[in-house]
């Protein structure tokens, strides 16, 4: 396993921030590591960085103590922090050949130009780091987290600052990169896990509430399906609400309404007979999958 971490824990004085985490990666997966503010993703990330230490339990990188071996663990590793420290007053091409130098990378100088390319920071290579716009010192970071060719990729928000374009391009090479490494990736926006990311894990309170595939999660932990129905005329809300206690009803356009149903039964044939009954007309009427935000508001909300 690229990752494995054994019941770890961890206070910062009598505040728990992690309770007994367990989880492991292997090479190729991109996991989304999901959880609200303050509910343990970046220290988490700390400890397998071997930046800081767990309190208790124990964690492998690469097949390497994070306390016992840390440097051998920052060798393997490669880490964009959420609040990404650059030496601003260095260019890029500079910073990467120094960061490089430290790495002992062979070959700096091709290797740099292969890194800058890949992040596409030809443009701006000549440029003082203070000079850039935050998407792209975004880049430069993540160009430093990838310029020794590290086995396991630890990304806390990577696409942060980065405009649509700028987006798709990151969002393309973290997918490449994840087809020959580990790659465990903080973010909020739920539609990049759902785009990239083979595998989620949330937290909450310093706990793991959820680990399954992208594809399961969605089915496993939603507790109500959705149903979007077209009318023919304006409906009788209260009427509805009679029929369908345990169903919810919110209008999203003229005569369209989007149905969350907690019934536990498939409620599309009663609501024919009900629209037939109150001599109303469906027009369309469709399933509508439930996405990853709203399980992660379900899970977290509740807790």
């Amino acid at each position: 396993m690229s990752i494995k971490v054994e019941d770890i824990s961890k206070f910062y004085g009598t505040q728990e921030a992690l309770s007994h985490i367990n989880f492991e990666a292997k090479k190729g997966e991109i996991i989304g590591f999901l959880g609200p503010n303050g509910a343990g993703k970046s220290t988490m990330m700390k400890i397998l960085t071997a930046y800081i230490s767990a309190t208790s339990g124990k964690a492998y990188v690469a097949g390497f103590d994070v306390e016992e071996d840390a440097i051998e663990v920052k060798r393997r590793v490669g880490y964009l922090p959420e609040h990404n420290s650059l030496y601003t007053d260095m260019y890029v091409k500079e910073y990467l050949t120094f960061i490089a130098g430290l790495y002992k990378v062979k070959n700096i100088e091709s290797r740099v130009k292969e890194v800058i390319h890949l992040v596409r920071l030809e443009i701006e290579q000549h440029k003082k780091i203070e000079e850039l716009s935050k998407g792209y010192r975004q880049r430069v970071g993540l160009a430093a987290a990838i310029i020794h060719d590290p086995e396991v990729l630890i990304l806390d928000e990577p696409t942060t600052g980065l405009d649509p374009n700028q987006l798709s391009e990151i969002r393309s090479l973290i997918m490449k990169i994840g087809k020959e490494k580990t790659v465990l990736l903080s973010t909020h926006i739920m539609q990049e896990v759902e785009a990239m990311c083979t595998r989620v894990l949330i937290i909450n309170n310093g706990k793991i509430i959820a680990d399954k595939s992208t594809k399961e999660i969605k089915q496993v932990f939603s507790d109500y399906d959705l149903l979007e129905i077209e009318f023919e005329s304006e409906i009788d809300l209260d009427l509805f609400n009679k029929t369908f206690p345990k169903v919810a009803i919110e209008l999203k356009a003229n005569n369209v309404y989007r149905l969350s149903n907690r019934s536990g039964k498939d409620i599309r044939a009663q609501l024919f007979d009900w629209a037939v009954k109150n001599e109303l007309s469906i027009l369309s009427q469709k399933v509508i999958e439930n996405n990853l935000e709203d399980v992660f508001k379900q899970l977290t909300e509740s807790k």
